[in-house]
């Protein structure tokens, strides 16, 4: 798939600076969960400027959905989309991806680095494959929590929160350590997905082979 244009059908917050953005899905579209695209604005000036963003859908679902948290003070391709609305055209390019579903195990994510995850957890419980996977998610505030409400419901006692900027009844504060880690319940001989900002997953990956954790046991993506 090359330069596809696509139309938006929804665009509206997450949160405070994330986009929900629903639009039309072509043709011929295939996607693993926790694959993403290569997106661009369909503006003058813009036609060159493409960001890689994960698909949050199903592959099954008649619409394709995507969770962009925008960056204003950049006045990049992210602060460009918080012009747009539905009816407005975006281009998606070439589907790729590291992050797919290799088995149970624990998915560790820092801010918008969810959104891999977002496609996978929602698969899985569509095909009653949930399981014991649990969800660690990393950040600064609870307003800033990506599908907080659905991830709860989701997984029940396995969707795990840490906040570094506020302290919240009921939330572990502070950054992910490894005493941390050791109090979440996990198993150290499973599978560990990652995703975030590099220096959070570099660190956190120190923190797992600290554990224990053996390499192949990593499946990680830089957000």
């Amino acid at each position: 798939m090359k330069n596809q244009e696509v139309t938006i059908k929804t665009i509206e917050h997450a949160t405070h600076d994330v986009l929900h953005i629903v639009v039309d899905k072509p043709d011929g579209v295939s996607f693993e969960p926790g694959q993403a695209t290569e997106i661009f604005v369909d503006k003058l000036g813009w036609e060159n400027e493409g960001r890689p963003f994960t698909f949050t859908c199903l592959p099954e679902d008649n619409y394709l959905e995507f969770m962009i948290k925008t960056y204003p003070s950049r006045k990049g391709v992210t602060n460009e989309l918080l012009s747009l609305k539905a009816g407005d055209h975006l281009i998606i390019n070439d589907i790729f991806g590291a992050i797919a579903y290799k088995d149970e195990g624990t998915f560790i994510a820092g801010g918008a680095g969810i959104t891999p995850f977002i496609a996978i957890l929602r698969n899985l419980k569509a095909h009653g494959k949930l399981g014991n996977n649990k969800l660690v998610f990393a950040n600064k505030t609870k307003a800033d929590i990506i599908l907080e409400k659905e991830l709860r419901a989701m997984l029940g006692h396995n969707f795990i929160n840490i906040l570094s900027d506020e302290e919240v009844d009921g939330i572990a504060h502070g950054h992910i350590t490894e005493s941390f880690l050791k109090t979440c319940g996990l198993a150290f001989d499973k599978t560990f997905y990652i995703c975030g900002p590099p220096p959070m997953m570099e660190a956190v990956e120190g923190m797992l082979t600290n554990l224990n954790v053996k390499k192949e046991q990593f499946v990680e993506e830089e957000f």
